[in-house]
């Protein structure tokens, strides 16, 4: 069952969005925007991060895992700075032989 967002008037000026499941229940509710535009900017967001994003877990019961890097960039990201094996060379006979 598909969600859907709304844009709402903040309390305090601006616009906020809120997440709301196929049955209407508030699943989540964004910051303050000031603007209806960055508002739906925010939406847009949202989606891009939602498709791809990880859970973490900072409750004190939490357990401690070992992140698994389950996209290709955070596989990247997480050996960056790690020592390389070398590749492997096949030798090479020498010139004119």
């Amino acid at each position: 069952m598909a969600g859907y967002f709304e844009l709402v008037d903040a309390p305090d000026g601006g616009y906020r969005v809120r997440l709301l499941d196929g049955s209407g229940a508030l699943m989540a509710i964004s910051i303050t925007f000031r603007t209806k535009r960055a508002a739906v900017a925010g939406v847009a967001r949202a989606r891009e991060i939602a498709g791809m994003g990880l859970v973490r877990d900072h409750c004190k019961d939490a357990v401690k895992r070992p992140a698994v890097h389950s996209t290709k960039r955070a596989r990247k990201q997480a050996t960056a700075g790690a020592p390389r094996t070398p590749a492997l060379q096949t030798p090479r006979s020498p010139a004119g032989h």
